[in-house]
């Protein structure tokens, strides 16, 4: 079971950015899927999360508004759309993949997930 990210790079300041996921090796259909990120010397924190239907989403104080986290479970596949990026959102974005009994179930917290990506940089320039 494999999680690829990919779709980060460098944007200046007010720009935008599609990160993307691609689950391979089973379907996640059933899986709440989320994305974390670990800015330098930084701890890793929460950023989104989608229920496995779709209709349920969590997202950071930090990026609400901003960040919108979707997903084609056909394509096996979890974005993340990211506007007006600030500095401070510069980290190596994860995507995470865990089991939810539930169709609207959201996880929050790392240890929820037992799959996850390499990451993905992302870099915001002043």
């Amino acid at each position: 079971v494999q999680l690829q990210a990919s779709g980060g790079g460098l944007v200046q300041a007010g720009g935008s950015l599609r990160l993307s996921c691609v689950a391979s090796g089973r379907s996640f259909s059933n899986y709440a899927l989320g994305w974390f990120r670990r800015a330098p010397g930084e701890e890793r924190e929460f950023v989104a999360a989608i229920s496995w239907s779709g209709g349920s989403t969590y997202y950071a104080d930090s990026v609400k508004g901003r960040f919108t986290i979707s997903r084609d479970n056909a394509e096996n596949t979890v974005y993340l759309q990211m506007n007006s990026l600030k500095p401070e959102d510069t980290a190596v974005y994860y995507c995470a993949a865990g089991p939810a009994p539930y169709s609207r179930s959201v996880y929050i917290t790392p240890n929820d997930y037992d799959y996850w990506g390499q990451g993905t940089l992302v870099t915001v320039s002043s």
